[in-house]
This record gives C-alpha cells, sequence and structure tokens, in this order.
C-alpha cells in the first residue's frame, strides 16, 4: 500500500509528471503535423509508410527527368519541323519559277531574272537546314542521325527518324539544276518536285514524332499526377483534424499542468497538521 501523506515520495505529482510528459509529446507531435502540413515527416514517426513514400517520390523523381527529355527532344523536333516547313515554303517559289523557265517565250533578260531568282531561293536551304539545331542536334542537316529518347521509367524508348534534306540531297548540286534554258528548266523542275516530295515525307515523319512525344508527355503527367496523389494519402496532413486536435491537447496540457502543480503543492499542505 502507497504512503499517501509523505513529505518524501509524492506519487501524485509522479503520475501527473508522466502524463503532462506525455501529452507534451502529443503537443509536439501535432504542431510538427501542422507546420509542416504532413503526417508522416520521417521513419521514426512510422516507418512502413515512410518507406511507401520515399519510394514514390523516387518514382516521381524519375518521371520529370523522363519527361525533361521527352520536352529536349520535342524541341528538337519543332526545331527542325519549322526549318523544313521553311524549305517547303522556298520550294513552292522554286517551282513557280522553274515553270516560268520552261516557257520558251521569255526574253534573254527574263530568263535571266528568273534564273538568278531561282538560284537565290536555292541558296536559302543551307541557312534554313544548318541552323535547325537544338541542344546540339539536328535532325534535317546532311550526316544527322536519328535520336532515341527515353519514354517512361520502365526504360521504354522511341526513335525520332533524321531526314537529310539539305540542297545537294536534294539534287540541286547537279549541273542543270538551273534554268539557264528550258532544258536546262524542265529538269530543274523534276528536281523541285521531287523535292517537294522528299520535304514533305519529312515533314509528316517529324510531325508523326511530335504527336507522340506530346502524347507521351501527357500519360507520363498523368502517371505522375496519380503518384503524387497516393503520396499525398500517404503522407499529408488532414489539416482542419490536425487543428481541432491541436486546440484539444492544448487544453489537456494546461489542465495537465494544473494538476502537477496541485499535487506538488500536496506535501506542503502537510506542514499545517504541525502548527
Amino acid at each position: 500500500m502507497a504512503v499517501e501523506n509523505s513529505i518524501r515520495t509524492n506519487t501524485s505529482a509522479f503520475t501527473a509528471l508522466r502524463t503532462l510528459n506525455a501529452i507534451n509529446r502529443k503537443v509536439e507531435t501535432v504542431q510538427n503535423r501542422v507546420s509542416s502540413g504532413l503526417k508522416v515527416t520521417g521513419a521514426e514517426v512510422g516507418a512502413s509508410n515512410f518507406a511507401i513514400a520515399q519510394g514514390l517520390r523516387a518514382e516521381l523523381a524519375a518521371y520529370k527527368a523522363v519527361n525533361q527529355g521527352l520536352h529536349t527532344a520535342r524541341g528538337v523536333i519543332q526545331v527542325a519541323l519549322a526549318a523544313a516547313t521553311g524549305v517547303s515554303n522556298v520550294l513552292t517559289d522554286m517551282r513557280e519559277k522553274t515553270v516560268q523557265g520552261r516557257n520558251e517565250g521569255l526574253t534573254a533578260q527574263q530568263r535571266s531574272i528568273v534564273a538568278r531568282d531561282f538560284l537565290a531561293l536555292r541558296d536559302q536551304f543551307d541557312s534554313l537546314v544548318n541552323n535547325a539545331r537544338f541542344n546540339d542536334k539536328n535532325l534535317i542537316v546532311n550526316g544527322s542521325s536519328a535520336m532515341t529518347v527515353l519514354t517512361n521509367i520502365g526504360g521504354g524508348t522511341f526513335t525520332i527518324d533524321n531526314y537529310q534534306i539539305s540542297a545537294i540531297d536534294l539534287q540541286f548540286g547537279n549541273a542543270d539544276a538551273n534554268l539557264d534554258n528550258v532544258a536546262n528548266s524542265e529538269a530543274s523542275d523534276g528536281y523541285v518536285v521531287e523535292a517537294i516530295d522528299t520535304v514533305a515525307n519529312a515533314l509528316a515523319g517529324l510531325a508523326a514524332s511530335a504527336r507522340f512525344i506530346d502524347s507521351q508527355i501527357g500519360f507520363n503527367e498523368s502517371l505522375s499526377d496519380a503518384a503524387e496523389e497516393g503520396l499525398g494519402n500517404i503522407v499529408d496532413a488532414d489539416m482542419a483534424r490536425s487543428a481541432a486536435e491541436l486546440t484539444a491537447v492544448q487544453v489537456q496540457q494546461q489542465l495537465s499542468t494544473q494538476t502537477l502543480s496541485i499535487a506538488n503543492q500536496r506535501p506542503s499542505a502537510l506542514l499545517g497538521l504541525f502548527s
């Protein structure tokens, strides 16, 4: 049987102190939850949930890295598309000149003007094609190569084809690729028509690659959003509940403090018996 009226051993104070310490720890836990917005702040709070959360965080980082690479690939494609479209527009103008050159009724001066315009248009190819570079990658210049990109965190890849559409590949390096006479104009017209088909094929291929990259980026973002939502369900605190809980434990803390104060006064009260 415990001694109730001892001035050496204050059992009530011990009990009140243990209660206060437990409540103080609870207050600290809830305050951390409110300040961080997390109910799982570390392994000591919940080892299994924290391990799962860390795995999801690693997955989110992987999705971010994959999509960063896809966005870079999209930039490469967009620049190549812009340059190929520019080439296509130039070819449209060149077709007009080759058809004009096939007209036998041109005077020498008129043919000279048309021929110069044709060559000036042809000379734009190098500038358009050589400047179609993004992140040090050019898909349409001579000597270019296909580009393989990572599409998902599982290691899937996609290959973006290259299209060499510089002037020499479009046959404008041939000796008769000019409008100096009707025969050359007819040959040049054939080169332009073939070039238009070549560039149209490049535009179609690049556009298809761009659509795939865009869809893959969107798909990865959907998966990332789902993973982030799952992470939130595991580690995010219910702030409304936490606020209510904080108020409750703070009241308990005040009451426990008062209880400990009362318990500590008990030995002093015993001194009144000797007065």
